[in-house]
């Protein structure tokens, strides 16, 4: 992880300067792939796997599977489940289970040269031993620039937000909760294959205190077929 911290620390010049509580050097890996079933249905499958300075190496393994509807070329709807389990320094903690529906747009519009597309995203998160069924919206927008017309090499940058809708024994604040700025590059590596290498800063609002910042490495792999 500390190879990282160079990196981190020059792509943190672009946050908001303002007295932090915590300032932690993340790594995000990741798998994904969607798989076309034949009619306007598919399946998409991801992996993210984090790891963090600040709580001594692993502290998550996010799985999702989503079963889509094609409404339209642009249109998609999903609904499917998350697998969380979250650990301390490598050590197991406690398992969180997520449903999860949302909808998502592609190429909604072409802006100077790039294509914006965005993703609606509801979810109720439960968590093994604490009562309470705590409902989040995560609104979702990307924009995507090749470096060359016609070429799949590009820049992305995407925002998102998130917003608990309730409060619970583990969701404690209610409001927006947090955001995620990314940039990255993908570039195909292989056949139905892409790489997406970048940066994303998960900045945390913190009631009556200083806010946090995540500075993460993302490295992903995205199949599709």
């Amino acid at each position: 992880m500390r190879l990282f911290l160079p990196i981190l620390a020059a792509a943190g010049l672009l946050v908001p300067t303002a007295a932090q509580a915590r300032d932690d050097a993340q790594l995000w890996t990741g798998v994904g792939g969607t798989v076309k079933l034949g009619g306007r249905f598919k399946l998409s499958q991801d992996v993210t796997v984090r790891l963090s300075d600040d709580r001594g190496g692993l502290y998550e393994i996010e799985s999702n599977t989503l079963l889509g509807y094609g409404i339209t070329d642009k249109v998609t709807l999903w609904a499917g489940y998350t697998h969380d389990p979250n650990y301390a320094g490598g050590d197991f903690t406690v398992m969180e289970h997520r449903a999860r529906e949302q909808v998502t747009f592609d190429n909604l519009a072409r802006i100077g040269g790039g294509t914006l597309s965005g993703r609606l995203r509801l979810e109720q998160r439960w968590r093994e031993g604490i009562d309470g069924t705590a409902w989040r919206f995560r609104p979702y927008i990307k924009y995507t620039l090749p470096f060359r017309a016609g070429h799949k090499t590009a820049l992305v940058l995407s925002h998102e937000s998130f917003v608990n809708l309730n409060s619970t024994g583990f969701q404690g604040v209610e409001g927006a909760e947090r955001m995620r700025n990314a940039i990255a590059i993908t570039t195909p590596v292989a056949r139905h294959v892409n790489l997406e290498v970048g940066y994303l800063n998960q900045h945390s609002f913190v009631p009556h205190a200083p806010d946090n910042d995540d500075h993460a490495a993302t490295v992903t792999l995205g199949l599709s077929f």
